[in-house]
């Protein structure tokens, strides 16, 4: 799976926001903020198909995080990714 194109994240008043560039007609009654391990994942696979062992092995890499708990946790970031449609 990869992140959609044209969806960036951007720091606006110190939150981690999901824009999602050049939709028209956008529904903007609902905001997509990312938490900091959220924006670590985000960054560690923008820009490259990636698995969710890679985003598990993100959690592992940069948190003190046990393998089990790491996969749990990516499992459930890359499901609320697909339920937003941030990713292909």
């Amino acid at each position: 799976m990869k992140i959609k194109q044209g969806c960036k994240l951007r720091e606006i008043a110190g939150e981690n926001v999901v824009i999602m560039q050049g939709r028209q007609g956008a529904d903007f009654t609902q905001i997509i903020t990312l938490n900091d391990s959220a924006v670590v994942l985000w960054n560690a696979v923008e820009g490259k198909e990636f698995t969710v062992e890679d985003a598990a092995k993100a959690l592992t890499d940069n948190f003190e995080v046990d393998e089990a708990t790491a996969l749990q946790d990516a499992e459930r970031w890359v499901a609320k990714m697909k339920e937003c449609g941030l990713v292909e």
